[in-house]
């Protein structure tokens, strides 16, 4: 639990999301403060534990008129944020269709569907097609540890399993190579696979994903369709009951 939410809110702090007054308190991004207000901005790299890093732009809103990453952008007394207009809406969907396409996502067959925070976004963005022509990218997959494998063709360079991994694991094991198109997800250890580190099922690393790359060995489709996380709801319903959950 952060502090600010152990402290509560500074009443005299508040902005306006979508003409709803949010209030926030000094330190807050528009993020923090939003989710814990019960207002849901749509987001792939955010995670409440970690330092923001703003690397999937999907959190994208208008500050006073101005585009920013609300994940990243501090909270300013009564500003106007807007979040769910047809631009903004636009804007994300198309960030959506090119992490599809730059990927090698296979949704209908995906042992992730319906727990998948890409998918589900996509779906609440009523993104019909990618639009784009997929780059079909040449990527491996890391079946070499005997609990967890990895799909580098599903990862989305997040950055969640970096972060986990230095931040809370304390174990450094992935790292991003490259830039642009040419970025990578590597594993940190002498063979450059996952069985030569000391990556554990157990780790924050390993849970932490919100797309189907790094999965769990023996568990694939074990929740039936209609039992996952989004199949009946909106991810922004679900995220938002999960949000209030954690402050009770």
């Amino acid at each position: 639990m952060s502090k600010n939410q152990t402290e509560g809110t500074n009443s005299d702090l508040i902005f306006y999301l979508n003409g709803n007054p949010i209030p926030f308190n000094t330190g807050d991004t528009i993020m923090d403060a939003a989710l814990r207000a019960g207002e849901y901005i749509d987001h792939l790299c955010h995670h409440p534990e970690f330092k923001p890093h703003g690397s999937c732009r999907i959190c994208i809103v208008k500050l006073d008129g101005k585009s920013a990453s609300s994940c990243t952008q501090p909270a300013i007394k009564n500003t106007h944020v807007t979040s769910n207009s047809e631009e903004i809406i636009g804007q994300r969907k198309s960030l959506l269709q090119m992490l599809f396409v730059e990927g090698n996502h296979i949704c209908p067959s995906c042992e992730k569907s319906g727990d998948c925070q890409l998918q589900a976004l996509a779906y609440q963005n009523k993104m019909l097609s990618s639009h784009f022509n997929q780059f079909f990218p040449k990527r491996a997959i890391d079946a070499s540890h005997p609990a967890v494998f990895i799909d580098f063709n599903r990862c989305i360079l997040c950055e969640l399993c970096v972060r986990a991994s230095r931040d809370v694991d304390k174990k450094n094991i992935f790292w991003i190579d490259g830039r642009g198109i040419n970025a990578k997800l590597m594993i940190n250890s002498p063979s450059g696979k996952l069985r030569d580190s000391d990556f554990s099922i157990n780790d924050v690393a390993a849970q932490i994903c919100p797309v189907g790359a790094i999965l769990p060995k023996h568990q694939g489709y074990e929740i039936p369709i209609e039992k996952r996380r989004y199949d009946k709801q909106p991810i922004s319903v679900v995220e938002i009951d999960c949000q209030k959950r954690s402050q009770d």
